[in-house]
């Protein structure tokens, strides 16, 4: 399950690291740093399906050192229209097993750290204390708020994201600087279900855009969306961003004092 790195050379990274990410190494204020920075970072990613599959994939790809990765359930039909790190042979089979083979062979110097389990009340605390940072793409509000809280309660950044039909919303908390999931939802939204509809290209392209969230966040590059969301309808291709506001007596934040930025 995880690879043996050689020695690192004298700036961190091995030979064999700055070939595979050359390409990535030139963006404008990365360079090495950023990418010793992702090396070394723990990302939780939950769920691992339509959405969550291609943020896992593209934060393999950019060489983040360690997935936490928390999917339950055994393949069906009805994943395979949008849940790219799944294979049709392995139907019937676990959806963990399945992603987590794709994604060592697909980048076999980094860490997966594999929960064939979904979030619930008894594992939310050590699944999430296993990261540096959350990247929420659960379809239920009781999974979102159970690593809100542990989020806000270790202090540590979660990238939020949702898709509907042709339709998403991303943004970034950051306890203390920005407001938290419950800021925005103080209660479980009687609307959401387990099933909905979706285009897998509709989630391909917001899984694109959390995994560099967590890419800015983690190497410290460009604008996460901190006290901003994005909202975009592929229907008319319009996108707007609006501006976030902590809530003074949110139950999750409230005790948490105005952090430095």
């Amino acid at each position: 399950m995880i690879s043996r790195r050689p020695e690192n050379t004298a700036h961190g990274l091995t030979d064999s690291d700055l070939a595979r990410y050359e390409w990535q190494l030139d963006v404008d204020g990365f360079g090495v740093d950023g990418q010793r920075k992702l090396r070394d970072a723990s990302v939780l990613v939950s769920r691992c399906g339509g959405l969550g599959g291609v943020v896992a994939y593209e934060l393999a790809a950019a060489g983040v050192g360690r997935l936490v990765l928390a999917h339950g359930g055994n393949l069906r039909p009805s994943d395979m229209n949008r849940q790219l790190l799944m294979t049709d042979s392995m139907m019937g089979q676990s959806r963990m097993e399945c992603i987590r083979k794709r994604l060592s062979d697909f980048n076999p110097t980094i860490e997966i750290v594999p929960f064939d389990t979904n979030i619930n009340e008894e594992n939310a605390e050590s699944i999430v204390g296993e990261a540096d940072l959350v990247v929420d793409c659960a379809p239920l509000f009781e999974e979102r708020f159970l690593m809100n809280r542990e989020s806000v309660r270790r202090g540590i950044p979660m990238v939020e994201c949702a898709v509907y039909d042709l339709e998403a919303v991303i943004t970034s908390f950051h306890p203390g600087r920005t407001p938290c999931l419950r800021c925005l939802y103080p209660e479980n939204s009687r609307t959401w279900t387990r099933k909905f509809p979706v285009f897998g290209a509709v989630s391909g392209s917001l899984g694109s855009m959390a995994a560099m969230e967590a890419i800015k966040i983690l190497s410290g590059i460009g604008e996460p969306l901190f006290n901003r969301m994005l909202h975009y309808d592929l229907r008319t291709m319009r996108f707007d961003t609006v501006n976030l506001h902590r809530v003074p007596d949110c139950p999750e934040c409230r005790h948490l004092e105005p952090a430095v930025a």
